[in-house]
């Protein structure tokens, strides 16, 4: 008894042709394999030629130079570092710097951006100008322009540190940077910072119920005097028993500069405030429009139920347009953090500055030290999308979308 092979139907054929190839069908799946084998022997020329030119120059692939010493100082550190420390060392250093430009920078855009977007959706007609002025102005300027401004035309300028201007004699400024009090913790730090943080908690739990009271049953409470007394009594008590929390090293003036205390160099204060700027306006856009999606009927129910125009944009439309605001508000924080890289111009050691320029100046190893800062940089634009991805799905799920 023979068996005859079993072919498969013309419907299962045809789908698998339109699977693999699209509609152009068996044509479009050749294709794909062509091009999938050319971009495998374009990677394998780009890597050969790499070893070869690696072998040409006598330069040892791999990581072992991140254990040897670097050699040089840095001018800000926010952990302790010195030019005998590793290039490991260096690295975190400015991966530090970087993260402190950018989670400063975002803050400061994101507020800056919130008034302006209010001021230009304001009825006051000076307000509106001066904030949709800000907006054409500084969006149109190149952000290289804005740092440089910042710290040849504003900050170089500042007189020397004789000079100085002072601030109630503690604080001092100057050409060479902004030098403040540095805070030394005592003993009695630790249960000052807890009790701080406690009532931070309670102080968001208690605006929590009041925000959900208001919404369920209508009930406005009044929880101010309770936060002002949770922020001040839980840290002011904890001071009374323990002790000062910290002292105060103040700087004095040595010479031809200052002595003790912290210095916030012009180049992180040039960098911030041009981020940040230029940034805010791009912000101020996308709230304005995020604002205006929203029905006009919102703001006139909210007025109909005796709110004020800030309650109801705080309590019914801004919560509703962050639905729209948030995916561009995503890439302007993503462009903020990129677009620190540019402190190279200025000599803020940042990652981009200390790492892959002077690291890479010194120890020729240009693949490794390029593939691990693309790696960071992409590591922080994924963990920021994925944060702002979150809180968008808390939000979504808040409204009942």
């Amino acid at each position: 008894m023979s068996i005859e092979p079993r072919l498969p139907p013309p419907q299962f054929v045809a789908r698998l042709r339109r699977t693999l190839g699209g509609r152009a069908g068996w044509g479009g799946f050749f294709l794909q394999i062509l091009f999938v084998a050319a971009v495998v022997w374009i990677g394998y020329e780009i890597v050969a030629n790499a070893r070869a030119n690696l072998e040409a120059q006598r330069i040892t692939s791999g990581f072992g130079f991140l254990a040897n010493t670097a050699g040089f100082d840095v001018s800000q550190n926010l952990i302790p570092y010195s030019g005998s420390d590793s290039y490991t060392r260096v690295f975190f250093v400015g991966l530090l710097n970087t993260l402190l430009v950018a989670v400063i920078g975002v803050f400061f855009a994101t507020v800056i951006g919130f008034l302006v977007a209010l001021g230009r959706l304001s009825p006051n007609w000076l307000l509106a100008r001066i904030s949709g002025g800000y907006v054409e102005l500084i969006r149109n300027l190149p952000p290289l322009f804005q740092i440089l401004f910042w710290y040849l035309a504003v900050l170089s300028a500042l007189p020397n540190p004789r000079q100085s201007i002072s601030l109630f004699g503690n604080f001092f400024l100057s050409n060479r940077g902004f030098v403040i009090p540095k805070p030394i913790a005592n003993p009695g730090f630790e249960p000052f910072a807890f009790a701080v943080l406690v009532a931070i908690i309670a102080s968001l739990l208690l605006g929590r119920y009041a925000r959900r009271q208001l919404f369920e049953s209508g009930r406005l409470i009044t929880i101010w005097p309770y936060v002002v007394g949770l922020l001040v009594g839980m840290p002011l008590v904890t001071s009374l028993v323990f002790g000062k929390p910290v002292t105060f090293e103040i700087p004095e003036l040595k010479g031809f500069n200052f002595s003790g205390g912290s210095r916030v160099i012009p180049e992180f204060v040039a960098l911030t405030l041009a981020l940040s700027t230029y940034t805010a306006a791009f912000i101020a856009e996308i709230v304005r429009a995020g604002i205006q999606s929203v029905h006009k009927g919102q703001m006139e129910a909210g007025s109909s139920l005796g709110l004020t125009r800030g309650s109801t944009l705080r309590l019914i439309v801004v919560p509703q347009a962050l639905r729209v605001i948030l995916p561009p508000l995503t890439n302007q924080y993503l462009n903020l953090t990129k677009n620190s890289s540019l402190a190279v111009a200025i000599g803020y050691p940042d990652l981009f500055s200390v790492f892959a320029g002077t690291t890479l100046s010194q120890t020729g190893q240009a693949i490794e030290i390029i593939a691990i800062t693309m790696g960071v940089y992409l590591l922080i634009s994924l963990v920021t999308s994925a944060i702002m991805s979150f809180y968008g799905w808390r939000i979504s799920r808040s409204l009942g979308a």
